[in-house]
């Protein structure tokens, strides 16, 4: 019963998101989007080719100083640009409460970290400079509230800096609201404002009862239909949103739903890696057995054609395959997958670890335990004061079991 209920409260969520978009009027949206180097610029993002997207909005931003908007865009490349380069894009890393609970650290790159900082300083100073002659300029408004929620998921994902990150997200919802206050037609904005209202309707009721008392309120439904409004119409961020549903859809076990998004992603941007890694994914925690296994085995195979993705992280189609195959209890394949992905060119700190330490789980279970603790040796090589470093030191005390 359970079920049925929360399956006809998405489905009423999905309705009511379509009658806001039947009726909602013209959309409104920051006056770059229509510059032909932005959109060239995206068409480059959407493939994970950050280089030349990059390269793109430096001239854009050149040719627009002092607008907020052209720098927020650059920020976005820059920050999104480096938490690929970390493998943290991939949806499997926040699927579940493990990314909140343990010790993840990432090395952080202080070069880059400083430009990303830089540029979301900047990007806040020339907005302030608009709002202080019009505090009701909505495209000043929305840029500002961009770039302090990107400059927030690069503290949260990188740094892992929770109580800072989440107080600039607060200032960059409280942006975004305003400008859906005062245009409710800028739909890009439904993208902060539809998140913070999922993410804190979504919490324990403890904790929502405590933020309740700070004034700080919200509503997985209304949040959900914010997004599927912005993922319907939104200009800019349409992207971002149905990427956001589909993690969602994911973290409730909704994987049908969300696999449908996905592939409404990919035949958009049938050259985005992610998307297409996206997939596999969710038929994996869908329970699709070799069918999913057979989606990463293509994914890998695709990504070996010259050419066919602009940019790919294999290591994290290994490590779906690894996933995918241990769950059909193949371990002898699975460990070799698992270590593809520890020791692909570029694998990021985070995914090494958790490579390795199912890599020796793996082996422990196809009974080769003298190569399960060489996977857990590596592993604590890699980052000892670790989540995995102190599974792997466990594991060599006495062999994995399920």
């Amino acid at each position: 019963m359970h079920f049925r209920f929360r399956q006809l409260l998405i489905s009423v969520a999905l309705s009511w998101a379509g009658v806001l978009t039947a009726f909602a009027g013209t959309v409104h949206a920051s006056p770059l989007h229509s510059d032909p180097m932005v959109r060239e610029a995206y068409e480059h993002f959407y493939v994970l080719d950050y280089p030349a997207c990059v390269a793109l909005l430096e001239k854009v931003r050149a040719a627009h100083p002092g607008d907020p908007a052209a720098t927020a865009f650059l920020l976005e490349a820059r920050v999104f640009e480096e938490l690929y380069r970390q493998d943290l894009l991939d949806t499997t890393f926040y699927a579940n409460d493990g990314f909140l609970t343990g010790k993840h650290p990432t090395p952080e790159d202080p070069a880059k970290r400083d430009l990303i900082f830089s540029l979301a300083d900047a990007a806040v100073r020339e907005a302030d400079a608009r709002l202080n002659n019009n505090p009701r300029d909505v495209d000043a408004l929305y840029a500002r509230g961009w770039a302090k929620s990107l400059r927030s998921s690069y503290m949260a994902m990188v740094e892992r800096s929770f109580s800072a990150a989440f107080r600039i997200a607060l200032q960059a919802h409280s942006d975004e609201a305003k400008v859906l206050e005062i245009d409710p037609e800028y739909v890009d904005a439904k993208l902060v404002a539809g998140t913070y209202q999922y993410v804190i309707g979504a919490l324990p009721w403890g904790f929502k009862l405590l933020f309740g008392f700070a004034g700080i309120t919200g509503s997985k439904f209304r949040g959900m239909a914010m997004l599927h409004d912005d993922f319907a119409r939104g200009p800019m961020t349409s992207a971002e949103a149905g990427t956001v549903i589909a993690l969602f859809l994911r973290r409730e076990s909704q994987y049908r739903e969300a696999i449908d998004v996905v592939r409404s992603l990919k035949a958009k941007y049938p050259r985005d890696f992610l998307f297409c890694l996206e997939e596999a994914n969710l038929r994996k925690d869908a329970g699709e057995g070799m069918a999913a296994v057979t989606a990463y085995q293509s994914l890998v195979s695709d990504a070996a054609k010259p050419g066919y993705f602009p940019s790919a992280h294999l290591e994290l189609a290994y490590f779906g395959l690894g996933e995918a195959l241990r769950g059909q209890r193949h371990f002898a394949e699975a460990a070799k997958a698992y270590e593809d992905a520890a020791w692909a060119q570029g694998s990021g700190a985070e995914l090494k670890r958790r490579s390795l330490v199912a890599a020796g789980k793996a082996r422990d279970l196809n009974g080769e335990r003298s190569l399960a603790v060489k996977d857990y040796q590596a592993a604590i090589a890699n980052g000892s004061d670790t989540t995995q470093g102190d599974i792997a030191r466990k594991l060599l005390k006495s062999p994995y079991r399920e």
